[in-house]
């Protein structure tokens, strides 16, 4: 007999309003129990963003368990799809609710989440907030920003750099709330011992490159730490923007 899948883990989070925003319209979702970790980045103004991104946190989890719940015996494609059918329900349901009331209308969110099941890590998105994954020193991108700027790096119209100040930046081309066909991407990738997930709001990876942020994971194994310690750069390198990262760790996984 093999051993059984044994998974161990270990979170950390942080989120801040930055240094020029008045109010943070961030917010994260952190249960590690359940395997589920999620960032938000609302907008449409301080009171729209900010209801924006706390629903996406409070209702989208639930929906996730309703969905998942009523499988017998889910399969990858299975949960893919029920995750698919939430984001595209919430959705719908923050565009109907908020087009006619007066200082609700085109609010919207981002969201970057991770599903945690068995030896596979479920990434779904929708926005510029992103995942990474860090194993083995290595810092990768898992997920394309749908917006206007992350469109022309895709197409190589633009550099890395040019990005980071670009007029365009902050234009979403994917959101929670946006009007027609809604279209979230989901990915599965499968993890190991001593693997780290990164979710952010575009705060952080706004402020920080790729280079920066593995370098302070390589500094802070702690996944608290090491969260403390990106909201610290971020901020010391304008904070431009409300930063929130959620950093999720392996520690036990066979």
């Amino acid at each position: 007999m093999g051993k059984n899948f044994i998974q161990s883990l270990v979170a950390g989070s942080a989120s801040d309003t930055g240094r020029v925003r008045k109010h943070n319209e961030d917010a994260y979702h952190v249960d590690v129990d359940g395997g589920l970790f999620l960032v938000s980045d609302g907008m449409g103004g301080a009171h729209a963003g900010t209801l924006a991104s706390e629903v996406v946190v409070k209702i989208l989890p639930q929906m996730i368990e309703e969905r998942i719940s009523k499988l017998k015996k889910p399969t990858s494609k299975d949960i893919k799809l029920s995750l698919c059918e939430a984001i595209i329900g919430l959705s719908q349901q923050i565009h109907s609710e908020s087009r006619d009331q007066i200082g609700l209308k085109g609010m919207g969110a981002t969201v970057v989440l991770a599903l945690i099941k068995n030896r596979l890590a479920y990434i779904a998105h929708m926005g510029d907030s992103r995942a990474y994954i860090f194993r083995d020193n290595q810092l990768k991108q898992l997920t394309d920003d749908h917006s206007i700027v992350g469109i022309l790096l895709r197409h190589g119209d633009i550099t890395p750099e040019e990005a980071m100040e670009h007029p365009a930046k902050g234009r979403l081309s994917r959101y929670i709330g946006m009007d027609g066909e809604v279209y979230p991407e989901v990915k599965t990738i499968t993890i190991k011992k001593d693997d780290r997930l990164l979710l952010c709001s575009d705060g952080l990876s706004g402020m920080l490159n790729d280079r920066k942020i593995a370098e302070l994971l390589v500094m802070h194994p702690d996944p608290q730490a090491a969260c403390n310690a990106l909201l610290e750069a971020a901020n010391a390198a304008g904070g431009k923007d409300n930063i929130t990262v959620v950093i999720v760790t392996w520690e036990k996984c066979y």
